[in-house]
């Protein structure tokens, strides 16, 4: 087992499965430049723009790779997608829930300049039960997507090749358009959708939003 692999680690800041991730790679290569932002939007810092190396890793990432960074990656450049080849893009699991998907999970792919649409590794699933909400999905999904980050980790410091996988991207990336529209209620909207939208993006701060005569409210579910 080499720890001679040089690799870039992007990922979200203040993340323990993130973190968890990181540790494991500092484990086992003595090359790991990490890059850790917060928010979506912020310039990627010198240190990845000038890297070149083995492996780009992207769990969590605040980032969209550019194709020339991409490119220097002599083994690799891989996203582990918190998500099934089912829903690319953002909302993933707020679809897969207004959809009623009996099945979800966590993808690793190679990355390409458009977003979710590299070549699949490795897909990982679990159920999903009625009694799901976005925050028990999401708990689902960060444990097994961490899971198959060491299990595809693994393979690459045993000097293994990367597995190819027989599944595909089976939609185009969902946009913000789309995502956006999931957390519109409309007063026309019949009891059941109402529903299914609440269910599928009710989490925390983030709630659907009420359109009505030309003004937008928030949904409190708890409020009385």
């Amino acid at each position: 087992m080499s720890k001679n692999i040089s690799i870039l680690f992007l990922g979200k800041a203040d993340d323990p499965y993130c973190a968890a991730g990181l540790n494991f790679c500092s484990q086992n290569s003595d090359q790991v430049t990490a890059c850790l932002g917060a928010k979506w939007g912020i310039p990627l810092p010198e240190e990845a723009k000038n890297w070149q190396g083995d492996l780009i890793i992207s769990y969590l990432s605040r980032w969209v790779v550019p194709k020339y960074l991409l490119e220097r990656a002599q083994l690799a450049a891989i996203n582990f997608h918190p998500a099934s080849p089912d829903y690319p893009g953002i909302g993933c699991n707020n679809f897969a829930l207004y959809g009623e998907a009996d099945e979800y999970g966590a993808t690793c792919h190679h990355m390409a300049p458009k977003v979710d649409t590299g070549g699949i590794v490795k897909v990982s699933r679990f159920a999903v039960f009625p009694s799901d909400s976005v925050e028990s999905v999401l708990e689902r999904t960060y444990t097994y997507q961490l899971a198959l980050f060491y299990d595809v980790l693994s393979g690459i410091f045993r000097g293994e090749p990367l597995p190819v996988s027989d599944e595909t991207w089976t939609r185009k990336p969902y946009t913000r358009t789309e995502f956006d529209e999931l957390m519109t209620i409309r007063p026309d909207m019949s009891a059941d959708e109402i529903a299914r939208r609440v269910r599928a993006t009710d989490f925390g701060d983030w709630q659907p939003s009420i359109k009505l005569h030309g003004f937008t409210f928030k949904h409190h579910p708890n409020e009385k």
